[in-house]
C-alpha cells in the first residue's frame, strides 16, 4: 500500500483519522478503500477505521441530495459535455435500480449502498435517491444504513484477510 502515498504525498502530514475521512469521501474509493488502508497502513484499530470511514463516506451524501439538481442543471445548460455525461449517468443509475426499487422500496437503496463494489456506494445511492425523487430525509437514513452495512462487510473482509496473512507468515 506504500505506492498510494506517492499520489497522496501531502496527506502524510495529516492525522490518520483525517486521511481516512478524506479518502472515504472520494467517489469510487469511498470506504472500500479507506477502511483497509486505515487498518493496514495508517495504524488505526478496526473500530476507529470503521467510525472515520463511515463518517467520511456519509459527509457527501447530504450535499449530493441537496445540490445535485441545481448543479447538474446549471452545468448541463452551460456545457454540452456535462449534458451528455449527466444523461449517461442518470440513465445508467435508473436502469440499475428501477426494478429493485419497485420491489423493495427504500430498503433497495440501503442494500445497493451496502454492496462494497465500485459504483454501488453512497455517492451513487444519493444520486439514485435524487433521480427517483425520494424524500431526502428518508433517503439519508437508508443511505447511512447502507454505508454502515458496507463498513461491516469491508471491516470483516479486511480483518479476516489480515489475520489470515499473519497466520501464514
Amino acid at each position: 500500500m506504500t505506492f498510494i502515498w506517492q499520489y497522496f504525498i501531502h496527506l502524510r502530514y495529516l492525522p490518520p483519522e483525517i486521511i481516512t475521512i478524506i479518502i472515504s469521501m472520494l467517489p469510487i474509493a469511498e470506504l472500500r478503500v479507506s477502511l483497509p488502508l486505515a487498518i493496514s497502513s495508517l495504524g488505526l484499530s478496526w473500530w476507529q477505521a470503521y467510525f472515520f470511514s463511515v463518517l467520511g463516506n456519509f459527509i457527501p451524501v447530504y450535499f449530493i441530495l441537496r445540490f445535485i439538481g441545481p448543479v447538474s442543471n446549471w452545468l448541463s445548460n452551460h456545457f454540452k459535455l456535462f449534458r451528455k455525461f449527466f444523461a449517461w449517468l442518470f440513465e445508467r443509475t435508473r436502469r440499475k435500480l428501477t426494478k429493485n426499487y419497485q420491489l423493495y422500496g427504500l430498503w433497495a437503496l440501503a442494500l445497493f449502498v451496502a454492496i462494497p463494489l465500485p459504483v454501488t456506494g453512497a455517492w451513487t445511492g444519493a444520486l439514485a435517491a435524487w433521480l427517483f425523487g425520494l424524500d431526502w430525509k428518508k433517503s439519508i437514513f437508508f443511505i447511512l444504513l447502507g454505508i454502515m452495512l458496507a463498513g461491516v462487510i469491508v471491516t470483516l473482509i479486511t480483518t479476516g484477510v489480515l489475520e489470515f496473512l499473519s497466520w501464514l507468515v
